[in-house]
């Protein structure tokens, strides 16, 4: 798929490419940044480029994985959400904000933005969310943006080779009030 570019009516969404490595390193060597994701630790220049010049690129052009930097209207980086395709029609969604661009809220306009566009643009009838038991302010973003906190999934997560346990949310196209690809049928209780 060609990257697409998404706005808001504060934030630009487009891939990142090598222009914005320097902003994606920098953010990057926040401690907080490095506890709560799965990005190596220490992070180095050359994961930013690895980043930033093939796996967000190569993510576009083979459809595996739809990565946005969240830019202000200024430029500057505030924050990144990717969705990376784990089954049919399924999507993982992963995200971070920079550390001075916390708690205004633009990482949960992002993941809207990002979510409505792959359930009309992409096929994907189903955004699953997780995070590390404790994170809660990956939590409070999903839980914002519209997402069902599903439970907590023992040891699911690797991070930093320590297996962890893991909260599990999903968003529905019908949460945002679109239609799936496929039909839907509920469990009745």
């Amino acid at each position: 798929m060609d990257p697409v570019t998404l706005t808001t009516d504060r934030l630009l969404l487009r891939p990142v490419g090598a222009q914005d490595t320097d902003a994606v390193y920098d953010a990057c060597q926040d401690p907080g940044i490095q506890r709560w994701t799965t990005i190596p630790s220490p992070y180095l220049r050359e994961h930013a480029e690895a980043f930033t010049e093939q796996l967000v690129p190569d993510g576009w052009a083979d459809g595996s994985m739809y990565t946005f930097g969240v830019l202000l209207l200024s430029g500057e980086l505030a924050g990144m959400v990717g969705i990376t395709l784990r089954a049919l029609g399924v999507g993982e969604i992963g995200f971070w904000a920079a550390k001075e661009h916390r708690s205004r809220g633009y990482i949960t306009e992002a993941v809207l933005t990002a979510c409505r566009w792959v359930f009309v643009h992409a096929a994907i009838d189903r955004v699953e969310w997780r995070a590390e038991v404790g994170n809660r302010a990956s939590r409070v973003v999903a839980e914002r943006a519209g997402f069902t906190i599903e439970g907590t999934l023992r040891a699911a997560t690797n991070n930093k080779g320590v297996r962890r346990d893991t909260w599990i949310g999903s968003l529905l196209p019908s949460d945002l009030g679109l239609p799936s690809t496929a039909p839907y049928l509920p469990a009745r209780a």
